[in-house]
């Protein structure tokens, strides 16, 4: 079972607002900032705004929607109480984001009745608890469960029953494939294929001379509707990342160098917070016109300190190319985890860190909990670039 709630952000902002209910809500940058669409309503993609559509396009669309920025905490709590009420289902859940779900069902039937009255019941628990509508697909494994969720949404349910599989892919457009992007669809369309019964006339060894083996097989099998059927526990993420993208382009070196130690200390805070360190530093450099480029250093040892990704980030920057050239956006990631059990190695010295460094950051993590993010942070001296 694949549960996904309908456009989470906005509804929860017009369950706790009564001046949003029935409206166009837009959650996302607010009108004349650079930014895009997070989420928005229903009533709001009736005029054409969808998720990451620039908000100044969403603004031209719909200049009387209510535009609001992402409120992550009230987001949050209300997803923490709907896996709740789903861990009243089945044992086995596993959340794949902050609005998204797998069940794993097998088993209580005997429980909750067929697998069509346990989506039922799930909808109508979801909505006692946070008055929120989500839409529920049932199928064999995590593909078709996935598509039909997608099926009838907002506030749908689907059941594909094992012997309906095909029946139910064949009128489907093949863009709703997963990992079928713009590049992919535009290959398919030239070879006259628009729905997934066309795409399963197709031989394998077709489809590789088309789009190579691992895309192959991939659209092979999911036109037969073949996927895994596990459901587990949530992997653990891969990276870790912050970026900020500037109301105007931006050359201004000692703004650029604070924004990195700003987004260094935010993705220092996540790592920690994780128990993570990483080994791989890397940073995003967008230019006018969204042309973006990325840079990455490895470690000689993984880390989660402020100061060291602040250090390998700038001096990546530096080094870059793009100094003096107007920045749209900045990030800076950390992936590749390393053993989080060591102690920090700084860039320039073969010491450990000390236990006083790292009470240090336990109780700037401290602070920034309890007082807010940004009101302690490290001092690193500024210098002055060349």
């Amino acid at each position: 079972m694949h549960i996904d709630m309908d456009a989470f952000f906005a509804s929860v902002e017009q369950r706790d607002r009564p001046e949003c209910r029935c409206q166009p809500v837009v959650v996302g940058a607010l009108p004349g900032n650079r930014g895009v669409v997070s989420t928005c309503s229903y009533e709001a993609r009736a005029y054409g705004i969808r998720s990451a559509m620039p908000i100044a396009e969403a603004y031209r669309r719909c200049p009387d929607a209510i535009f609001l920025q992402p409120n992550m905490q009230h987001y949050t709590e209300a997803s923490q109480l709907v896996m709740a009420t789903l861990e009243t289902f089945s044992p086995v859940v596993e959340q794949v984001s902050v609005d998204e779900a797998y069940l794993d069902i097998t088993g209580v039937t005997r429980l909750f009745g067929s697998a069509e009255e346990i989506a039922r019941k799930v909808k109508a628990a979801i909505w006692r608890e946070t008055e929120l509508a989500c839409s529920v697909g049932v199928g064999s494994n995590r593909l078709i469960a996935k598509l039909a969720s997608e099926h009838d949404k907002p506030d749908g349910l689907t059941v594909v029953p094992p012997d309906q599989v095909e029946s139910f892919l064949d009128p489907m457009s093949v863009s709703n494939l997963r990992g079928v992007g713009p590049k992919t669809l535009k290959t398919i369309q030239r070879l006259g294929i628009r729905n997934v019964q066309q795409l399963r006339g197709y031989a394998l060894e077709a489809l590789q001379h088309y789009f190579g083996e691992k895309m192959a097989e991939s659209l092979f099998r999911q036109a037969r509707g073949l996927a895994s059927d596990h459901v587990g526990v949530r992997r653990r993420r891969t990276s870790i990342s912050k970026e900020t993208t500037f109301r105007q382009d931006i050359v201004d070196l000692q703004r650029l160098r604070s924004t990195c130690r700003r987004l260094a200390a935010d993705v220092g805070r996540s790592l920690r917070g994780e128990g993570l360190k990483g080994q791989v530093v890397s940073i995003k450099i967008r230019l006018s016109g969204f042309e973006t480029h990325t840079r990455q250093r490895r470690l000689e040892a993984a880390d989660d300190r402020d100061s060291t990704l602040f250090k390998v980030a700038w001096d990546l920057f530096q080094v870059s190319g793009y100094m003096g050239k107007p920045i749209r956006l900045i990030g800076l990631g950390v992936s590749d985890w390393g053993d989080n059990s060591g102690t920090n190695m700084d860039l320039f010295s073969e010491e450990p860190a000390s236990d006083r460094e790292q009470r240090l950051y336990s109780m700037m993590d401290e602070a920034s909990v309890r007082f807010g993010k940004g009101v302690i942070s490290l001092g690193i001296p500024e210098k002055k670039t060349e």
